[in-house]
This record gives structure tokens, sequence and C-alpha cells, in this order.
């Protein structure tokens, strides 16, 4: 249970005095994670990126250009659009050293007109570009008369933000966010304030928003590092305390005599590889001890993780006891178990799936079979974690993509069983230093060669000029009986971001294809996805438009064709991922990427590496020195744990600290007791890494 205390925190965001429900569907849009809605602690998390410096008010002609500034002008003139132009509202205002040009798109002359009257001096921010030779500024960010000039703060965070979401109207709700946090104990001891030589947390939260110079909303100001320290901290002393508790408790051993497992080999179409076959002699080896095993598989693109965590699974059963497989979404599980039941094919294994579809009838016999025994391996979603899943003798938790679930889930599936061996896998190879850093406690197993069968994909580049030479050449190869995934960046247009809609993209390729075209996007119906991938899969449709679900996991022999748009807003990762979801059949499989010109200098090299390589390991270094820690760790496009506050890259020495911090905490106080143990305590559910807490009283 989340202390009382910290109710204020995790209230909704819509109930925040002056957030009207226009408001609250905006910051929703911005801020929700999956179906929960934002809360006050999702705004307090939400820091500026930068700020205005009111207090920067050059003249005109010495303001330096693609710089945010204020600058005091009078307005000579207006001029609108002709009547059906299409070309933007223009204001002229000048000082004593010349003159910048207003540019309103899609204006709103009476507001323009009321907010800049001619003749009046006014104060405006904005950045000044050059055009045509001439200054101006496009949708300043304020114009202010004299009373409203004498009102703003002289400096003003600027928060990333949605359409339609004014910097005012979050900035006013991030207010009412500030008013609620609470009073919350230290949670750190004084040599490590010291060090941080930063504020307390309530007292960081509130400079991050009121900054009082441009400089405050930067990665190295105090206020900034105290709260990254704290969520790099957080998250080190739940892994601390999850790996502890694992290392505590007794294992048992897990040996198989090899009936199932090498039923397994014996019916494959390939031989293994050597990278296949060591580690899987690490694992074996780990199941035969008698303490817990934390091992994590990584490997390359199609490297056959699925396989060695089948046999792992099959040793298990062949000691007599049970394996679950847990996998981030229901396409991924679902296609973990045809895959389970075709390794399984005549083993004798007896394979089950649970969703949190499943109802009725179906999932009680499910249940029934896991508690009695009657079923050997589950595969399913986060619908294992759930109370009334009880297995009869769970021995092996194997979690798939692992980097999307928390810490807490992991942890919530080991409980499935006090001795359950634990085998995380990740099919984006993390750089090795990563690896260090976050998974230093683990036993790491790599796969790097590709089993046989596996055709090296031949990556080109198009402009998206060439959209409609290239849709000529899809219906050629289509009308061959070619299968291709076509991969859209985004569900929904955005008028303010220029990419294709996947629905758009579907309509346009169903008037050449017709019924070929199958769609599959995030916001669909589980039913509607898994009609639309049992479709592609049989041939009844050709052509796949879809989003990044697609990315992990999907296997389809038969495609052949990835065509990804807008390449140059994607990853390495994320690109070297869908790229692997062709080539895994027999024929000449190809990936062309769609870029928007002109490139810039990171999108131009992760384009580069894509054609040159299809070594996963090489990409994930590459990633890592294009993007910097910090994206590679941080954004959703990468897949590795995300920080909202820390920037790995920036905070890269406090990240050592903490690490080094929680270890220590672990050693000396394993169950967090005593006032300091209450107030790690509270730092872990203000974090949301609360789970941890529950498990300090086990083994």
């Amino acid at each position: 249970m989340r202390p009382s205390v910290l109710d204020p925190l995790f209230g909704s965001a819509a109930n925040l005095e002056g957030v009207g429900p226009k408001t609250a569907k905006l910051i929703d849009r911005l801020l929700q994670e999956g179906t929960q809605p934002a809360r006050v602690i999702d705004l307090l998390f939400h820091l500026p990126h930068s700020a205005i410096d009111w207090r920067n008010r050059p003249k005109i002609a010495a303001a330096p250009l693609d710089h945010v500034v204020t600058i005091e002008a009078k307005v000579i003139d207006h001029r609108p659009p002709g009547p059906r132009s299409k070309a933007p509202y223009r204001v002229l205002v000048e000082d004593e050293t010349g003159d910048v040009l207003l540019v309103f798109f899609l204006a709103n002359p009476a507001w323009i007109k009321k907010s800049l009257p001619q003749g009046a001096t006014r104060w405006i921010s904005g950045k000044i570009e050059l055009f045509d030779g001439y200054r101006q500024i496009v949708h300043p960010d304020h114009v202010l008369d004299a009373e409203g000039f004498a009102k703003m703060a002289w400096v003003e965070p600027i928060y990333p933000t949605t359409e339609g979401l004014t910097q005012k109207m979050l900035g006013k709700a991030i207010g009412g966010a500030l008013g609620k946090i609470p009073s919350l104990p230290e949670w750190h001891d004084e040599p490590t304030l010291t060090v941080l030589s930063a504020p307390a947390f309530a007292e960081a939260l509130r400079q991050a928003h009121r900054p009082d110079t441009p400089e405050s909303v930067r990665p190295e100001a105090p206020a900034r590092r105290r709260l990254a320290y704290d969520e790099l901290f957080a998250s080190q002393l739940a892994l601390a305390l999850m790996r502890s508790r694992i290392k505590r408790a007794p294992g048992r051993m897990s040996a198989g005599d090899g009936r199932i497992s090498q039923k397994i080999i014996a019916g494959l179409p390939f031989a293994l590889t050597a990278s296949q076959e060591t580690a899987l002699k690490e694992i074996d080896a780990d199941l035969a001890a008698p303490t817990r095993m934390l091992r994590l598989l990584q490997g390359d693109v199609g490297s056959g993780k699925t396989l060695v965590a089948t046999l792992a699974m099959a040793r298990v059963v062949e000691a007599g006891r049970q394996a679950a497989l847990m996998a981030p979404t229901e396409i991924l599980a679902r296609q973990h178990f045809q895959t389970l039941i075709q390794f399984g094919a005549g083993s004798g294994l007896r394979i089950a799936l649970l969703t949190g579809r499943d109802k009725g009838v179906a999932r009680e016999k499910v249940l029934a079979g896991l508690a009695e025994g009657t079923i050997d391996i589950v595969t399913g979603t986060h619908a294992l974690f759930q109370d009334d899943v009880v297995f009869r003798d769970l021995g092996l938790a194997v979690v798939d993509e692992q980097h999307r679930f928390g810490v807490h889930q992991r942890l919530a599936l080991g409980e499935k069983s006090q001795a359950a061996d634990i085998l995380v896998m990740t099919a984006t190879p993390i750089p090795r230093s990563l690896v260090l850093t976050y998974f230093g406690d683990m036993d790491v197993s790599n796969l790097r060669e590709k089993p046989a069968g596996r055709q090296p994909v031949e990556t080109r580049v198009l402009p998206l000029g060439r959209l409609d030479e290239l849709i000529l050449r899809l219906k050629k190869a289509v009308g061959e009986g070619a299968q291709a995934f076509w991969v859209c960046p985004l569900v929904a247009e955005s008028e303010l971001i220029d990419v294709a809609a996947v629905e758009d993209r579907f309509i346009q390729l169903q008037a050449v294809f017709g019924a070929k075209v199958g769609l599959i996007h995030g916001k669909m119906k589980n039913r509607e996805k898994d009609e639309a991938m049992t479709a592609f899969a049989a041939g009844l449709t050709q052509v796949l438009v879809a989003t990044t679900v697609i990315e992990v996991g999907v296997d389809i022999p038969q495609a052949s064709i990835m065509v990804i748009e807008h390449a140059e807003r994607f990853g390495l990762a994320q690109l070297h991922q869908l790229r692997g979801r062709v080539g895994r059949g027999g024929s000449h499989a190809f990936c062309l990427l769609l870029y928007k010109a002109p490139l810039g200098e990171n999108a131009k090299a992760r384009i580069a590496i894509m054609r040159e390589t299809e070594d996963g390991f090489r990409i994930a270094e590459e990633d890592l020195r294009l993007r910097g820690e910090g994206e590679v760790l941080g954004t959703r496009q990468s897949g590795l744990p995300g920080f909202r506050l820390a920037d790995p890259t920036a905070h890269a020495a406090l990240l050592t600290l903490a690490r080094e911090e929680a270890r220590k905490i672990v050693r000396k106080n394993p169950r967090l007791d005593g006032e300091r143990g209450r107030a790690l305590r509270l730092l872990l559910n203000v974090f949301e890494r609360g789970e941890a807490v529950k498990y300090l009283g086990a083994g």
C-alpha cells in the first residue's frame, strides 16, 4: 500500500484548480501512460526544457538570430493577406535601430488587431530569423502591453507540450501541482547531501519549475541534479533490493535429464549456433545450482533467443517443475505460444496461453491446469501477475523484452515461486558500458550469430518524393506473390508534425492494392489486431500497414519487404528491430528507408550505419555514440529503462554514486528499518518502485 501522505501526488491532474475538462484531456494526451490519466506527479515530473530570459531585451539591430529574445517595439503597419490568399498575416514593428515582421499563419485577424493596435508599443518575445533578407518572428511566444509585461516573471520556463495545450495552460496546471507537494522527510544521509549540494526534494521541484535564471533549467543546475539523483537512486535501490532478495532466497536445483530437450533439438531443421550452445550450457549450469538464477540473454534480431528459452524451459519441465514465458504485448505472447507449440511438437510438452482477454471457462481451465500441474509451460502477458494465477511448482520465469516491464512486475512474477529462476531476454542489444551499469549484477549470455536460413536484408534509401515510384515497384512485387510491411510513425494526423498518419496511408494503398492491404496499430482492439496478423500470416493480405506494434517478435517468414516511412524519425535500434521482421524465410529481402529531405547530420549517420551493417551489437554501440547514453536509455523508441528527471549522460557521476549508495544501504539495512528506512520507502513509492517494498521481509 502506498503511504497516505503521498495521496496528493497521485491524485488526478484533472482535479487541480483551474484545470477544466478541455485542458485535462490535453494534459492526458501529453502525459498519460497507457489508459491511466495524468496525475499530479506526472505534471511535477514534466520539467521545462528551456527558458525565456525576459532580461535579454536587445535592440532589434543587435538581436542575435535564432535565439529567443524580447524586444520593445512600436507597431507600424498591418499587412493582412488577400481575401482568398493562404499567405500569412504580417505585422511590421520597429524600434530606433531597425524593424521586424511578425508572421501569423492561419491567423485570427481580430486577435491580432486587438493585441497589436497600430501605433502602440508592445513587448514581443520570440525567435528572430532571417527570411528573404528580412528579420521576422513567426508566431511570437508573447505579445504584451506594459501592464502584462510588468506581471511577467523575469525567467519563464518553456515545457514540451502538445497541440492545443499552450504554455500558459500547462504552466497554470503545474502551478496547481506545486501546491500539492506534501511535507516529506529527507531520505538521503548527510554525506550524500554534501556531495549533491542541492536543495531538499520539494524545494528542488519548485526551483525546477520556477527558475531564477535560464541556467536553472540545465541538467547541471542544483535543483535538477537533486531530482535526477533521487530518480536514479530510487531505480538503483529497487534493483539492489530485488537482486539482494533473489540472492538471499535459496534456489532449487532443476537438473533435467534431456528427454524433452533432445526431442526438440532432433526435430529442428537446422543445427544450433555456437552462441546458442554456449548460452544453453551457461543456463543449464545455473538451473542445476542450488542458488537462484538471474541471467540476461541478449541477442541480435533473429538470433534464436526463443529457441534457447524453450530448451531452458524444457530442462525445468524434465526436472518435474513448470515454466512461464511473459511477453509485453498480447501479439507477442500469441506469437511465442505458436512458436512454442511448433518447437515442442512431438516432445510431450503441455503448453497453454493466458492473456487479459481470456475469460470464463477457458481461463478457469488454464488456471486449474497450472495449479494442478497438468500444464508444463504457460506463455502470456501481464495477466500472469494476477493473484488468481497459482502454479503447482514454478521453476523458471522467462521475461521477454524485460525493459518494457517495471522492476516490480519482474519481482511479482518471481513471487509465483519462492525459488523460481529468472531469465530475462532482450532483442535490443545493450551497449557494453550500459550492461555493466544497469545489469552488472546479472550474468549475461550473448547470441551473436544468426541461425542458418536467415537471409541478409538489402537496405535501400529513398526520398519521400519518390513515393509513387516505390508504390509501383511494390505493386509489381505483390503481383509476383511478395508480402510487405509498411511502417508509419504515427496513428493520427497532427497539424504540427508533418508525418503521414497510418490510416491515411492505408486508405491510399487500399486504392492501389484493394483487399490485399491490412492495417494494424495500437489503438485497435486486440481481436482486430489478431485478425490483421492472422490474415497477413495466411497470405490473405500481402501489404500490412502498421505502426511500431510489429517492431519486436513478429515472425512472418514469407514477408520479404519492409518499408519504413520517415526513417529519419526513428532511432537506430528501432530501425534495426523493424528491419529484422523480414529476411526470415528463404527469399531475398529488402528494407526501404523513406526519408524527408533535408536530413540532419545524425539522421544521415543513422541511415548510413543501417546500410553498412546488420550487426545489432555494433548498431547498439553506434546508437550510443550518436545519441548519447541519456537517449539510448531514456526514450521510448530505444526500448530501455526510461527516466523522466535524469539524463544518464549529464548525470553519469550521479548514476555511479546512486548505485554505490543503494548497494551500501542494502548491505547495512536490507529491510529498510528505522527512521531512514521509512523515508527510503517513501522515496521508492514517489518514483513508483513501491512494489520492491512489499518484498523487504521475504527471503
